[in-house]
């Protein structure tokens, strides 16, 4: 994803317009388009088809038509937008109910007892960073800290690593409860954040696995192509090479809108302008063992819950 910083200068910030894949893609098919255009505005000069066209009677009918594709294009754009906008409030409860779960743990775990601590840090980001990779491709195991060779086999063997790793999480608490080291306040106190990790989980999944309707995003292209097709025929007879430009604007404006909502419906992939999930899970595993003062390394405290389990 690009980090954009807006520098409060509308003109300065316009010069990053041609940074993302989309716009270069837009640019090269308005460009393409132009030039097709210009080749038929020749030829209507060259042969003069004004004669023979009498199509400036459909201008009004044309109009009507942009109407109705400026409205399917903002209908499209609205449920892009809404499936990014949600995926990006489901990560943000990710990121709370994370720092709320290790700062329970904080409180709640003997402060004698740093290997679980670590063990519920090192649980809480791997979560994370297999949540993140399970919307995509598919979680890579060489990305998940400190796996012994008994979790790699396991972990392995996981059709649905997150929700498995939550489930680790859950037997953590129990296990704790169950050897007197928390209370049942205490345990009860963890439960509506290890439930929250797979009802975010579950929400992120309805968007990446409930995509457009194909066949409405079929009909809007082809409505485009159809329509930029037709429109020079209305256009050039009375505009000749000027209406070039107002066409290729024309273009770029329907075409842009559409290729802006492909790119952010589905939010979780490694597109321009996709949602940043790989900085945020980072960013959560810093912060959990940060407050659970655990450190992101193998030692000790790895050592010492072995002997627990």
């Amino acid at each position: 994803m690009i980090i954009y910083k807006p520098s409060g200068s509308f003109l300065r910030d316009i010069r990053h317009f041609n940074r993302t894949l989309v716009i270069q893609r837009l640019i090269a098919y308005v460009l393409f388009y132009g030039l097709a255009v210009a080749g038929l505005a020749a030829l209507f000069i060259w042969a003069d088809w004004s004669k023979y066209l009498k199509l400036d009677g459909l201008s009004s009918i044309f109009s009507f038509l942009g109407v109705v594709l400026s409205i399917l294009l903002v209908f499209r754009t609205n449920t892009a937008y809404d499936r990014w906008w949600e995926g990006r409030k489901q990560w943000g409860a990710l990121v709370n109910h994370s720092r709320n779960l290790a700062i329970v743990g904080q409180v709640c775990f003997p402060e004698e007892n740093k290997a679980i601590r670590h063990r519920l840090a090192l649980l809480i980001s791997n979560f994370c960073l297999a949540f993140k990779e399970h919307l995509r491709e598919g979680v890579r195991l060489e990305e998940l800290i400190e796996l012994s060779a008994r979790d790699r086999q396991l972990y392995a063997e996981q059709q649905h690593l997150p929700a498995y790793i939550s489930a680790q999480i859950q037997q953590l608490v129990v296990q704790a409860y169950r050897r007197g080291e928390i209370r049942e306040l205490d345990q009860l106190n963890f439960k509506p954040h290890t439930q929250a990790l797979l009802d975010v989980l579950g929400a992120c999944e309805r968007i990446k696995k409930t995509p457009i309707p194909f066949s409405y995003e079929i009909f809007l292209r082809l409505y485009i192509v159809c329509y930029a097709l037709i429109l020079p025929f209305v256009i050039l007879p009375s505009f000749g090479f000027w209406g070039l430009p107002v066409l290729m604007l024309i273009l770029f404006a329907f075409l842009g809108l559409e290729l802006m909502a492909a790119e952010i419906q589905d939010p979780f992939g490694q597109d321009c302008n996709d949602l940043p999930t790989g900085d945020i899970a980072h960013n959560i595993r810093k912060n959990v063992f940060e407050i659970l003062e655990a450190k992101h390394e193998e030692g000790a405290a790895a050592a010492n819950y072995s002997k627990l389990s």
